[in-house]
């Protein structure tokens, strides 16, 4: 499965780089532990931050962040095939929610929910 990490990235942060910089860490805590049950991880901020970058965002909720950053996530939920809520408040991750149980996607709230996959590929 491709499975998106969905989770606090800007939320309780003030905009703080060291605190973004800690919720980034903690949704990508999460990847290897899929990709070792045989998925493939993804988090829309690997997708997005280049993108603001290249668009020129300044700071998060300024236009360009608008135009990209929550749109990558949903475009991204069009290809997945489930969702991992971590744990903290988020208005974009509940929003991925939403979106993933609408498009009938599963959604977990803890690694250990996901099944191994039946593939020759698992680690």
């Amino acid at each position: 499965m491709l499975i998106l990490i969905a989770g606090p990235y800007t939320s309780g942060t003030n905009d703080d780089p060291a605190l973004i910089k800690k919720n980034l860490e903690n949704l990508e805590a999460m990847a290897l532990p899929i990709f070792r049950k045989g998925h493939v991880p993804m988090i829309g901020e690997w997708v997005a931050l280049p993108l603001l970058h290249l668009a020129g965002s300044k700071k998060p909720g300024d236009d360009v962040w608008n135009e990209i950053q929550y749109p990558v996530a949903h475009r991204l939920l069009e290809k997945c095939d489930a969702v991992l809520r971590i744990s903290g408040e988020s208005k974009g991750a509940d929003q991925d929610v939403e979106i993933a149980r609408k498009r009938g996607l599963k959604v977990y709230y803890d690694i250990n929910e996901i099944p191994l996959a039946d593939s020759e590929y698992s680690a």
